[in-house]
């Protein structure tokens, strides 16, 4: 259980159920999926963590990545409502200390991630670093459609 500026919030390791997943990202106005790229999606992280409000999925996040030398945070996600409560760092939080535990001693691991235009504070607040930097180009994308 954590603390966050709304009220207790339990944090929960694997349990989102695609119907939830989807449900959420409808709430903040992502793109649809299809149920099937719902459920590789999940089956394919190496960590999905919730945050709930009693039984009410209110946040989310998901490492993706090969757990040794790259690791994605992907699909960090608060409802409307419980945004700027602290939850969304709960959330991120829970998955940096994650990936900190699978890093192998004398190692070093990536933790990458994509942001929404505006949210780069959020992030730079939890030791994330804005790129391009003197020694990092730009990340890129590409969207390979249908």
């Amino acid at each position: 259980m954590y603390q966050s500026d709304y009220k207790m919030i339990t944090v929960k390791k694997n349990e989102i159920t695609v119907s939830q997943y989807l449900d959420i990202r409808a709430q903040v106005g992502w793109r649809a999926l299809l149920q099937e790229q719902a459920e590789k999606a999940l089956a394919n992280s190496l960590l999905v963590i919730g945050a709930y409000d009693d039984d009410r999925l209110v946040g989310m996040g998901r490492i993706v990545g090969d757990g040794a030398v790259i690791c994605y945070v992907q699909d960090l996600i608060v409802v409307p409502e419980y945004q700027k409560k602290k939850i969304g760092s709960m959330v991120l939080t829970t998955l940096i200390d994650y990936v900190e535990s699978l890093k192998l001693t004398e190692s070093q691991m990536m933790l990458c991630l994509m942001c929404a235009k505006g949210r780069e504070p959020f992030y730079e607040k939890h030791g994330f670093v804005a790129r391009p930097t003197i020694e990092l180009g730009p990340g890129m994308i590409q969207y390979l459609r249908d």
